[in-house]
């Protein structure tokens, strides 16, 4: 395995920076305020865990149970979240989206949809399964 360059480098950043500055711009169009990334995190994981645990959710998204904390906080403020006692368990907390909460979810992953069949859209069917690959490699790489 090589080393990558200093300038294979920069032209990733830069991909990188043009991707973010898309999915930031998308989101800044909305009519909706837009999330911080750690609150739009909790929400997508939420939606695929209804139920879930706090400590789930700060599990996989590898943050501290305190940050998962202010971060249900502000999204339970804007009523994008929920947090219930399950009958089983009256001791622990379960998080569920609200509706408002879920419709964010879908709206967000229709845009999100809607970038990404933009970037993949030049390149062939061959090209969008290698690179698919690759970003799957990459993001399962564990030195």
């Amino acid at each position: 395995m090589t080393m990558p360059t200093d300038e294979e480098l920069a032209a990733l950043g830069e991909a990188f920076d043009l991707f973010t500055r898309r999915y930031k711009l998308a989101e800044a169009l909305s009519p909706e305020k837009p999330l911080n990334e750690l609150d739009k995190q909790v929400l997508f994981y939420v939606a695929r865990h209804p139920n879930c645990g706090p400590s789930d959710a700060a599990r996989f998204i590898g943050v501290a149970n305190t940050t998962i904390s202010s971060a249900t906080d502000r999204l339970a403020k804007r009523d994008l979240l929920e947090r219930h006692r399950p009958e089983a368990d009256r001791r622990s907390v379960a998080l569920r989206l609200t509706t408002a909460g879920q419709q964010r979810v879908s709206t967000m992953s229709a845009m999100y949809g809607e970038l990404h069949r933009r970037m993949l859209e030049p390149l062939s069917a061959g090209e969008r399964r290698q690179l698919i690959a690759m970003m799957a490699k990459i993001i399962s790489y564990d030195p």
